[in-house]
């Protein structure tokens, strides 16, 4: 990294990819931790070709990015959900216009510590393992040891989306430990033994096992070919004028060029047949 950029890491995920303090122009973006280490990638190569530009990133997730584009605190919001109705009524009542970008393809993977037996489960045996209905791994396949659900907050859109194609109706256990960001559920799974969590496939790595869902091998190839059961799209939102440089970054992101920074980032490019 040039001394014209650094990476700064909060305690929620976030982090500002930065330009030259005297840079004439900065855009903001702000939301899904899942969209983040895509978009820092994306964000190097836009101001290595926009050197009068700064990019500042916080990975606060979707719902709070998308109030912040709301309340005009932020050019971009970045989420691994769709608007919400409430939510588009909101900036609509700003008398915002909001536009949507599909940006990339990602899956929602469950993950086990490495020290886990098991190596797959049905969607049913998720939903109940994350509702609290099965409470040992020996139910599905492992030892006789206690399961440790490790959820996400509700701000979160991969919780949303979690949400709507595991659990539909059926809540989360109240007793899940609740992790602010995809980089604290590895964390707190690749820590805990009886542990399991659920990551976007960009957060795939050695410090957790991810499952098979359904007999579907977990990955890039799957996600691609629409055979993994827990996909989305991943999406940036404008609302109102959106000034030049933060159209130009989604236009760069949506670019061959930016589009090889997403794959890099382990999702799967709009443009990837």
């Amino acid at each position: 990294m040039t001394n014209k950029m650094a990476a700064v890491f909060g305690a929620l995920a976030g982090f500002a990819v930065m330009g030259n303090v005297y840079a004439a122009d900065t855009v903001t973006v702000n939301g899904s931790t899942t969209v983040l280490p895509a978009m820092q990638l994306v964000a190097e190569g836009f101001m290595k070709a926009n050197p009068g530009v700064t990019v500042t990133i916080s990975g606060t997730g979707s719902g709070n990015g998308i109030k912040a584009l709301r309340d005009g605190m932020t050019d971009v919001a970045m989420s691994s959900r769709d608007l919400k109705a409430k939510e588009a009524q909101d900036f609509e009542s700003h008398s915002k216009k909001v536009t949507r970008y599909t940006v990339a393809h990602d899956a929602i993977i469950p993950v086990v510590n490495p020290k886990n037996g098991v190596k797959g489960l049905t969607m049913a045996q998720l939903k109940d393992i994350f509702a609290g209905k099965v409470k040992s791994w020996d139910e599905v396949g492992g030892a006789k040891a206690p399961i440790v659900v490790v959820g996400r907050d509700s701000s979160s859109g991969t919780f949303e989306c979690f949400q709507e194609l595991v659990m539909g109706k059926t809540r989360v256990s109240p007793r899940a430990l609740i992790q602010a960001s995809n980089g604290g559920v590895v964390q707190a799974v690749s820590q805990n033994p009886n542990a399991i969590g659920y990551i976007g496939v960009g957060y795939m790595d050695k410090e957790t096992h991810a499952l098979e869902v359904n007999n579907v091998k977990p990955g890039m190839q799957s996600a691609k070919d629409k055979t993994w059961p827990i996909a989305r799209d991943l999406y940036l939102f404008t609302a109102g004028d959106v000034k030049a440089s933060a159209a130009n970054l989604i236009k760069f992101m949506l670019s061959a060029e930016g589009q090889k920074d997403v794959q890099k980032a382990g999702f799967v490019p709009v443009d990837l047949k």
